[in-house]
């Protein structure tokens, strides 16, 4: 008997082992089908990187949930290239947050009709199509995919028509004091920026959402300062870039409106914390919380700017204004050397006006027309536009004037990846670390080891 159930314990633990390894591999197994199956039911994305680089911006983020029909992604490149497969990583964070998104890759040299139908002329263009609209990309990015989704998703295109003809700030150049690269904001925001000649249209077109004027170098003639007038006076939308200096023929229209102008340019002590070379800067640094100025927060710097009084014609409001600090002035003497206020002259002590923002009624619907005066059309323009807070208030300038309160924002341009710097300290930490530290921890780890086994 004794022996039998000696054979029968050895039997048991001769089968222990493999028996613990089946059952551990089962678990295993099963563990392995569970994650699969949470994973796919639930699923879940963590973006461990210091700047968010595989995640979406809130602003991307905010233009694919006004989405209502699906969007479609064709990638014309080969997704085993390493531009295929840079695109994939962007489109990833997409469907990340659209899984509704239908991404498919086409090579174009294994379909060319399919490319040529897309107008495609470049290996990794995209061809986005939401709601039978589509639109191909020349470029590939966040912050030009996301405008494109947003575009294909308006409803329609607004005109800004934009006054040429007696040098004004070009709307196409790329001069420092021209104005393409706003216009390069306009176009990415669904905008249609056209030029207008006046001398040569018989009138402002009727289907024109707004007309974005500067101050020219030559007058203007008397008719066609009657035709802005008359474009007025039927209810259209005025972004007016003012200038210190004579009004070029542009007189009548600062009569309509009942605009009043403070004589020289605007000096601001505050301009020399901007480490400007002049005080003729006028420096809009606290933002009212209204329509105007909420969510503005980086201080607008608009050099060689005049200011205005605080009143309009009858039958106009002043539905607000932008001024400057206490700081400033209307200098109307020569901005030379060391400037001092004189209130003999007549020059103000700020803070001074140098965007107001008109409105008037129009009819009983509800609608309402939008003229801005800006004192300076220098902080637009190329040369200025990325200066502190500058293309924040254009566009911000741009979504009031034109009425459009939901226009979007788009991601920022992606920042530099910010290189790494150790000092003396941590380089010889870092060194120590991997000298002396981890060969120590590895020795400790195998003497312990030995130690244990030695005594088992």
């Amino acid at each position: 008997m004794k022996t039998w159930t000696t054979t029968i314990f050895r039997a048991i633990k001769g089968i222990e082992r493999p028996l613990a390894d089946a059952l551990f591999a089962l678990l295993l197994l099963a563990c392995v089908i569970a994650a699969g199956w949470l994973v796919a039911r639930h699923d879940r994305y963590w973006d461990w990187t210091g700047e968010g680089a595989n995640s979406l911006s809130p602003e991307s983020a905010a233009i694919l949930s006004r989405l209502d029909s699906p969007l479609r992604a064709s990638v014309f490149a080969d997704p085993q290239d390493p531009l295929g497969k840079a695109i994939e990583r962007l489109l990833a964070r997409y469907r990340h947050a659209l899984p509704g998104l239908m991404v498919r890759f086409i090579d174009p040299q294994r379909f060319p009709e399919q490319a040529r139908d897309a107008k495609v002329t470049l290996a990794g263009q995209i061809m986005l199509e939401y709601r039978g609209r589509r639109e191909t990309l020349s470029r590939v990015g966040e912050r030009t995919l996301s405008a494109a989704i947003a575009r294909l998703a308006g409803t329609r295109a607004p005109w800004v028509a934009v006054l040429e003809g007696h040098g004004e700030r070009r709307i196409d150049g790329e001069g420092g004091a021209d104005l393409g690269r706003f216009a390069q904001e306009l176009k990415e925001r669904g905008f249609l920026p056209r030029n207008l000649d006046l001398a040569t249209a018989a009138d402002v077109p009727v289907n024109t959402h707004l007309v974005l004027l500067s101050n020219p170098a030559l007058a203007l003639f008397p008719g066609e300062v009657q035709r802005l007038a008359r474009y007025l006076e039927r209810g259209g939308n005025l972004l007016w870039l003012m200038d210190p200096g004579p009004a070029d023929g542009l007189e009548p229209l600062l009569d309509l409106l009942g605009i009043g102008v403070l004589p020289g340019t605007v000096v601001d002590a505050k301009a020399a914390q901007f480490e400007s070379k002049t005080p003729a800067v006028a420096v809009i640094a606290e933002f009212p919380d209204d329509s105007l100025g909420a969510g503005l927060k980086d201080p607008a710097l608009l050099p060689g700017a005049l200011a205005f009084e605080t009143r309009t014609a009858p039958g106009w409001t002043l539905a607000g204004y932008l001024s400057t600090g206490s700081e400033s002035w209307n200098e109307t003497g020569r901005v030379e050397g060391k400037v001092f206020r004189d209130e003999v002259v007549g020059e103000q002590a700020g803070p001074l006006p140098v965007v107001l923002a008109l409105t008037r009624p129009l009819g009983e619907d509800g609608q309402v027309q939008r003229v801005l005066v800006v004192g300076d059309g220098d902080f637009l323009s190329n040369a200025q536009l990325d200066a502190y807070g500058n293309r924040a208030l254009g566009l911000k300038l741009l979504r009031w004037v034109s009425g459009e309160e939901g226009l979007f924002a788009l991601p920022p341009d992606p920042a530099p990846a910010a290189g790494l710097i150790l000092d003396q300290d941590r380089r010889l930490l870092l060194g120590l670390g991997a000298l002396v530290l981890l060969p120590g921890l590895f020795l400790v780890a195998g003497l312990t080891m030995r130690w244990a086994r030695a005594r088992g």
